[in-house]
């Protein structure tokens, strides 16, 4: 969210508003947020956008994973992604945010798709400040007293906190962060209704894509950072930590903290303009050139220390008239990562710089998790393929960059039905937006020469975490338990084969599918007996009473309604054995 904008003339706090009166009001609208409101309210707009038959489409399914499409099918999906943003945008800031995110799931949705969910605007109307003034009022120490003046007009309203510009009692200029009051309570209830639609969607999805993709895991992972984008003691306590790099990168730097509660943020004003907004003469080349590799660094490095930026594009870094520095300003779509996750993407950079398509493939493998429907073979030769593209490309371009070599690899493995760690395309996005700020900061210098230069250090950190003392000293001590304990486990297996009390547990646990179909094998199975019998009895019931009544029914009745109850059943047999709609069906 930008805090640039012309300065006005300073405007007094009114402290006419009845703040008790604003106080139910939002009491009124949080009670008006139910599950029940939510779930009609989201069924309502998917159908009205045409959304609620969209995984009985044959068609989209079909178009999901085709690779190329013509122009026909690709107008076809644009319009899909058109009715997911409407939707989207109808539907409000939990919606908003998680388009966001289905963005950088490019391995997930066609581009027709992602294309336009980057279109959901985060801007909306503000709502009133009496608002948002409530919440200052209880949730700071002083209250608005805090400030000398407070502009009003928010200088950037966003789907889940605005804005504003003002000026702390015999303190600087501050730009102030609030979350608007009802946006928790409508993402926490929204994320109910999610999570019940994601169980159903699981249930649809093919046994081999139920494999490798947890959906469960995105929807958790999707809320646990939406919560942390909505707690500003969190946005400043990772901007805080931020700032261990001071000492690292000379000319990028984050906003200074003055105060953070839940719902407010008071953090440094920063005057100028967003990075792509900048005038080119107000830095020399070298100048340029050393904020371009300072914001390289710092997001290579705080990737290796285990978390990543993972919105850093141009609207979210500005250009301070008085520092002269590239300021991150919003931290609130941030990730965590291991270690060796870090590094293993570091070294497919490193392989990359040097032309070892063999050896990015081979490191690309390790990212992914093979499931019993991958064909390893066909994984690894289509990840060298990948390789060899990037290889002899120019990187830092738009379409050949590191981000984007992920994003792909991450594309095939899921296309080759393997786990993808949920964070790893949150993460490409992020380097690739990085990558995108760095070419608007200066052009002229390659992105991949700025990451080379950082290899030793890279190096250095790699190889510090792998023989750091805590990790060799867990590593001594269970090498010295395996060592002393050893000649007493091997004498007791001994001792067990002389007496021959030596068992071998072996439980075999059949593939869901084959249990499945198993399931419904024997089902049918039973239901053709069930048939058949019914048929033989009805033979013997009209053989054995001649002339005579049997519970009221004549011998012709008892044979037509036998005979239509076996036809029927006999056809649905029929029907179910030609038309195997899902696995998971009972018959």
């Amino acid at each position: 969210m930008s805090v640039v904008k012309e300065q006005t003339s300073p405007t007094p706090i009114d402290r006419s508003i009845d703040l008790e009166a604003v106080g139910k009001a939002i009491e009124k609208e949080r009670a008006a947020i139910t599950v029940g409101r939510r779930r009609r309210k989201i069924v309502s707009v998917f159908v009205k956008n045409g959304l609620g038959m969209l995984l009985k489409d044959s068609i989209t399914r079909k178009l999901m994973g085709k690779e190329k499409r013509s122009r026909t099918e690709r107008e076809h999906m644009r319009k899909v992604g058109i009715r997911l943003r409407e939707a989207f945008e109808e539907l409000g800031p939990t919606f908003i945010k998680l388009g966001q995110v289905l963005v950088t799931r490019q391995d997930l949705f066609p581009e027709e798709i992602t294309l336009e969910l980057e279109k959901l605007l985060d801007k909306v109307p503000p709502i009133e400040f009496s608002k948002l003034q409530y919440i200052m009022e209880n949730e700071l120490p002083n209250g608005m007293d805090t400030f000398e003046w407070f502009e009003e007009e928010p200088l950037g309203s966003a789907s889940l906190a605005q804005v504003y510009k003002a000026k702390l009692k015999d303190g600087p200029v501050v730009a102030v962060k609030v979350v608007r009051p009802t946006v928790e309570k409508l993402f926490q209830t929204d994320i109910g209704v999610i999570k019940k639609m994601t169980g159903m969607l699981r249930k649809r999805l093919p046994p081999e894509l139920s494999a490798s993709l947890d959906v469960t895991g995105l929807v958790n992972d999707y809320y646990s950072s939406a919560m942390d984008e909505l707690d500003m003691i969190e946005e400043s306590r990772k901007m805080l930590e931020m700032t261990k790099y001071r000492s690292k990168t000379e000319y990028v730097d984050v906003p200074n903290i003055h105060t953070a509660t839940k719902n407010v943020l008071i953090m440094e004003f920063i005057d100028g303009w967003l990075i792509k907004d900048f005038p080119v003469d107000f830095f020399t080349f070298e100048e340029r050139v050393k904020i371009m590799i300072d914001l390289v660094h710092l997001y290579v490095q705080q990737m290796l220390d285990g978390h990543y930026h993972a919105d850093a594009h141009g609207s979210n870094i500005m250009i301070c008239k008085h520092r002269k520095k590239a300021i991150v300003i919003d931290w609130g779509m941030t990730g965590r990562m291991d270690s060796v996750l870090a590094q293993t993407l570091m070294r497919i950079i490193m392989h990359i710089q040097l032309n070892q398509a063999e050896d990015v493939a081979e490191v690309n493998m390790e990212l992914f998790t093979p499931t019993i429907y991958t064909d390893v073979v066909k994984l690894k030769d289509q990840l060298r393929a990948l390789a060899l593209r990037y290889v002899n490309a120019v990187q830092g371009s738009d379409r050949y960059n590191y981000g984007n070599l992920v994003l792909e690899a991450t594309a095939i493995g899921l296309k080759n039905y393997c786990k993808v760690p949920n964070g790893l395309a949150l993460w490409a996005k992020g380097f690739s937006a990085t990558e995108g700020a760095a070419r608007w900061i200066c052009p002229e210098i390659s992105y991949g020469e700025v990451v080379e230069a950082y290899e030793i250090p890279i190096l250095k950190s790699m190889l510090s975490k792998r023989f750091d003392y805590r990790a060799n000293f867990s590593l001594l001590t269970e090498t010295a338990k395996l060592v002393t304990t050893f000649p007493r486990r091997a004498t007791r297996i001994m001792e067990n084969l002389a007496e021959n009390k030596t068992r071998l547990n072996l439980q075999i646990q059949p593939d869901v599918t084959v249990r499945n179909t198993l399931n419904q094998i024997t089902n049918r199975i039973a239901l053709a007996l069930v048939t058949f019998a019914m048929i033989l009895a009805t033979g013997f019931i009209i053989s054995s009473i001649p002339d005579s009544t049997f519970l009221g029914m004549q011998k012709t009745t008892i044979a037509n309604v036998s005979l239509a109850i076996s036809i029927i059943l006999f056809l649905f047999t029929l029907w179910r054995l030609l038309r195997t709609r899902k696995h998971r069906s009972l018959f």
